[in-house]
Order: structure tokens, then sequence, then C-alpha cells
């Protein structure tokens, strides 16, 4: 079955960087795209970025642009959210997600992300 384990989160002080991972398997990974959400508490979930399926194609919400960066390694079935330069607005869960259509919308279980001094 389709699995999306995310990995990577923890506490970091404002500037700091942190590296996700998501680790997809149950599916052919290189033929969709990736998308990666958060969820602060108190909020809806929101939509940080998406990339392509071939990694060439990335974009990214205002609130992250210029500082996160999606990269993908199709051999490794695995996806990659490098956070920099970041704030405490940033604190959240952090999801990874692939939508295949009919086959349905898939969700890991997230990692948590709190920056704070």
């Amino acid at each position: 079955q389709v699995q999306l384990v995310e990995s990577g989160g923890g506490l970091v002080q404002p500037g700091g960087s942190l590296r996700l991972s998501c680790a997809a398997a149950g599916f052919t990974f290189s033929s969709y795209d990736i998308r990666w959400y958060r969820q602060a508490p108190g909020k809806e979930r929101e939509w940080v970025g998406y990339i392509s399926t071939d990694g060439r194609a990335t974009t990214y919400a205002d609130s992250v642009k210029d500082r996160f960066t999606i990269s993908r390694d199709n051999a490794k079935t695995t996806v990659y959210l490098q956070m920099n330069r970041l704030k405490p607005e940033d604190t959240a869960v952090y999801y990874c997600n692939v939508y295949r259509g009919l086959f349905g919308n898939y969700w890991g279980q997230g990692t948590q992300v709190t920056v704070s001094s």
C-alpha cells in the first residue's frame, strides 16, 4: 500500500536550518508530483510547495519562497524539504502529500518542526 513517512523534524533556533525527508513506497514514485503542507496549532493546513515528477519544476508559497527548497531523488523514492532562515511562524507539523487522482490522495503522518529560542 502507499506509504509516506516524514522525518527530520525537531527543535531549532530562529535563523537555523532543518532538512525534512519524505520516504515513499507503494506506488510509482517517479510518476507523481509531490507536495509539502504544514499545519500550525489552531490553524488550517496550508500548502508549502510542490515538486514535479522529474524535479525540474518547483513552486512555493510566498511565505517560504527563497528560504525553502524542495528536491527529490527518484532512485531513493524520497523527497526533501530544505528549510533555511527558519522563523517562529514556521512552527508546524509538516506533511508530504501525493495526489494520485482516482487512485487516491495520500498523506504521511507528519513531522513536528518547532522554531524557538
